[in-house]
């Protein structure tokens, strides 16, 4: 449990009841169960830079590690792979573009490099995909929390509205694959139906299909290198209907979606900035959703952080903390000057 209080009062709750239970609470906890000798898989799905010290002990002590925690990475990066490849840990991705583009990889990863031309991530658009951009100043929590597609978290949903999920999964997909940012492409694919797509150096596309259900890449993760029954509904072939697709080039997506392109620059720029953006989005997200900032201000409070925090390449988990704890400050000293 992450909070205190509500572990000491299941503390006596159980104990009231006479079950042999131990209960622990805080982040020290949940990285001491990461990495525990009779756990073999983890699932890492702690939202935001929160779950990034336990899905590090559980990559040290060379877990299985099903990452659905996309920030670990994003946030981690360099370092993070180091963990990975010294505690001998398998990563596993469970976004559902990052496992479509697992499955849509050569077993081989020592071939990905010579194989792939690039890697495309598709993104349904989210519930704005067709709004003028210069209406999105009026979006309210609810309605940027009402995916079309996806039944997601509150954080979540609102960075689907941005695509700053997206820009966040150009990130990890950098980090999990080796692709160079120049390979890895976003388009706009609303029935998100294919969930990403790996084209080849003969120019051939693999893809990986099924309905939106995470049931599918979370079934693959455990059952890896195998598969096992998932419980998502089947697609029905018969019934589908036309799959369309947008450049975000097209439509007004690039005015509609500024904080994607923020996923390419700071991939080019110093070490560190990856983690500048993640923490920035968090702050810049949950201002939102209080009503202490419009819709539309989520990409300046990213942007102005972006330009005012100074990176070192972080070399430690407390680098890494340190650096998401500035970022988190500059950002906030940006919601308080815009908050309305």
């Amino acid at each position: 449990m992450a909070s205190e209080p509500h572990g000491v009062e299941l503390a006596h709750q159980c104990k009231a009841l006479g079950l042999p239970t131990r209960v622990l609470w805080g982040a020290d906890a949940i990285a001491k169960v990461a990495s525990d000798e009779l756990v073999d898989i983890v699932m890492a799905a702690i939202v935001g830079a929160a779950g990034l010290a336990s899905c590090l002990a559980a990559a040290r002590a060379g877990k299985r590690l099903l990452l659905a925690n996309k920030e670990a990475l994003v946030v981690g990066g360099d370092y993070f792979l180091q963990a990975v490849q010294k505690g001998g840990a398998k990563l596993l991705p469970i976004d559902s573009e990052h496992s479509a583009v697992f499955q849509s990889l050569p077993d081989d990863p020592s071939v990905w490099a010579e194989r792939i031309d690039k890697i495309i991530l598709t993104a349904s658009g989210g519930p704005f995909r067709k709004r003028a951009p210069s209406s999105l100043r009026d979006v309210t929590p609810e309605q940027a929390c009402a995916h079309p597609n996806w039944v997601m978290g509150r954080k979540i949903s609102v960075d689907s509205a941005t695509m700053m999920n997206k820009a966040l999964e150009v990130i990890e997909a950098h980090f999990l694959f080796g692709a160079r940012p120049e390979q890895i492409e976003v388009v706009i694919h609303p029935q998100s139906v294919i969930h990403s797509m790996v084209q080849y150096s003969d120019h051939s596309v693999v893809a990986q299909l099924g309905t939106p259900d995470m049931k599918v890449p979370i079934a693959y993760g455990l059952a890896w290198p195998n598969r096992m029954a998932s419980g998502a509904a089947a697609l029905d072939f018969r019934n589908m209907g036309a799959l369309t697709f947008e450049a975000m080039d097209s439509h007004g997506h690039e005015q509609r979606f500024p904080g994607l392109k923020l996923a390419w620059h700071v991939l080019k720029g110093p070490a560190g900035s990856t983690a500048v953006l993640n923490a920035a989005n968090e702050v810049a997200v949950e201002a939102f959703l209080l009503g202490k900032i419009r819709f539309d201000q989520i990409h300046a409070v990213n942007l102005d952080t972006l330009e005012s925090v100074v990176t070192i390449a972080p070399q430690s988990l407390e680098d890494l903390l340190a650096l998401d704890a500035r970022s988190r400050e500059k950002a906030k000293d940006m919601v308080r000057r815009l908050s309305i």
